[in-house]
């Protein structure tokens, strides 16, 4: 049979994006299939460049605050020019993802919804096209609670809360995740009041809990947080919204300007006919093996769509996997456990491999733990950031098996930990490297010397170094 393409990706935010240029460099005949007037998906255009847009210039209010208090009317003016910092931001990122790039690659980019009318055809709009291998890469879309009378109301999620050209004066955030962490915050610092309400006994539950509590103590102190609370019912009053709510099973409620719904996410395949095709999902995502493959083994879906783990760097490295798969033919497996992210709130939060909770389950007395505070550290005291902790596992050898951490700037300076990781070497190796003084990474060099102590120092290996220095030294 002979098809039009070659490769058809469906899709153009990251991953997509990332297969659709890498099948094209390797001489593939690709079609990149876009419902959106322009490329680069939620985290260009919803995600990771707006909200970090927003949150740098929150916490430049923030900072400026300590030394002016802001009137009302000021935090206006304040919140205007940060929305249109974040529309700036968009702007200059775009042309990186702009569609003559694709197109000098000889990539045809078709602008209309994909539907699957077999396992080898596509419906694009008003045409119909062919392709021997198609990688799914719609990404996701954010996941609205069952709240009764929400869609009678005019709420935000974050594919709406970026065009906001007024500072609203109160705020309701309706989960505790990242999302919900990261734009309440930011929310916060340019003036709003905002209250968050969180289902679970604590914010950020897929965090380490040591982490998690230590954030969430940090943030009480810039807005109103609510846990074990559910919102079960919101009604207009007004031109504000009633939110009904119970915490710890009794009931509440609370008055604000406008709701952000941040609930988590739910993959974008509703309208890919993926029936016709004869491709499996599970738990509302496409299921995929290692290789990334669905069970039409000439199909993969990459990013949110397949419901691994739901970060823009994560859909990148998935691309290419699939992208070597598809094109060259090879197997290779995506593996997760070296993955790291981060909570861009501030102070940030550094992720990586298990928590201390999951591993204390897998290795039991095998696990060794690392801790240090930052305020334990030459620069976050200079600084005054003080209020932070790192916190490595390893197994008894020095294997990595996590590492997490709270403070200021973690997501630069805990991923020296991720790298050697990623390398196969061992925790303790990085003692070995010099740090300069006094860089904030030193925090981490701190922490693998407590390796070599607790190794050296705190066992039998200590006796016979005495005995030796003491005898022969």
């Amino acid at each position: 049979m002979t098809f039009d393409y070659q490769i058809a990706v469906i899709g153009g935010g990251s991953g997509g994006l990332t297969v659709a240029a890498g099948a094209a460099s390797f001489g593939a005949k690709v079609a990149l299939i876009e419902r959106k007037t322009e490329l680069g998906g939620d985290c260009l255009h919803y995600g990771c460049m707006p909200s970090k847009a927003l949150i740098q210039a929150a916490k430049e209010v923030k900072e400026s605050a300590k030394y002016a208090e802001w009137t009302e009317d000021e935090y206006k003016k304040l919140f205007k020019s940060a929305m249109e910092r974040v529309a700036d931001a968009l702007q200059d990122v775009q042309e990186h993802d702009s569609k003559d790039r694709f197109i000098n690659l000889g990539i045809d980019i078709y602008e209309a919804e994909g539907t699957f009318l077999d396992e080898h055809t596509l419906q694009v709009g008003e045409k119909t096209i062919t392709a021997k291998r198609f990688v799914i890469a719609t990404g996701s879309s954010p996941a609205i609670p069952p709240i009764d009378g929400l869609e009678e109301v005019d709420y935000l999620t974050n594919e709406t809360i970026f065009s906001l050209n007024q500072k609203p004066s109160s705020m309701v955030v309706i989960g505790g995740g990242v999302i919900g962490v990261e734009l309440a915050q930011a929310m916060s610092r340019l003036g709003v009041d905002v209250t968050m309400i969180e289902g679970s006994e604590q914010i950020l539950s897929k965090e380490d809990k040591e982490i998690a509590s230590l954030s969430q103590r940090l943030l009480s102190e810039e807005l109103n947080i609510l846990t074990n609370a559910k919102a079960e019912r919101v009604e207009k009053n007004g031109d504000q919204v009633h939110i009904h709510y119970k915490k710890d099973g009794a009931p509440n409620s609370i008055t604000a300007d406008t709701i952000l719904v941040a609930a988590g996410r739910k993959a974008n395949i509703g309208s890919l006919g993926l029936d016709k095709a004869g491709i499996v999902t599970e738990k509302g995502s496409i299921q995929v093996d290692a290789t990334l493959r669905t069970n039409k083994k000439h199909i993969y879906a990459v990013g949110d769509c397949n419901g691994s783990m739901p970060f823009t760097h994560v859909a990148g490295m998935e691309g290419k996997i699939a992208v070597s798969n598809a094109v060259l033919g090879l197997s290779r497996k995506a593996s997760y456990e070296k993955i790291p992210w981060v909570v861009y709130s501030n102070p940030e939060i550094y992720h990586l491999g298990l928590t201390e909770e999951e591993a204390q389950e897998k290795y039991g007395e095998d696990l060794l733990t690392f801790k240090t505070k930052l305020a334990d550290n030459d620069r976050f005291m200079a600084e005054r950031k003080k209020e932070g902790l790192v916190k490595v596992l390893t197994t008894d050898r020095g294997k990595i098996v996590g590492a997490h951490a709270i403070g200021e700037g973690a997501g630069e300076w805990m991923q020296e930990v991720g790298t050697v990781q990623a390398l196969n070497k061992k925790f303790q190796s990085i003692s070995n490297v010099v740090h300069p003084y006094p860089a904030k990474n030193n925090v981490v060099s701190q922490t693998a010397d407590l390796y070599w102590r607790e190794k050296l120092f705190g066992s039998k290996w200590n006796d016979l170094i005495r005995w030796y220095v003491k005898k022969w030294r």
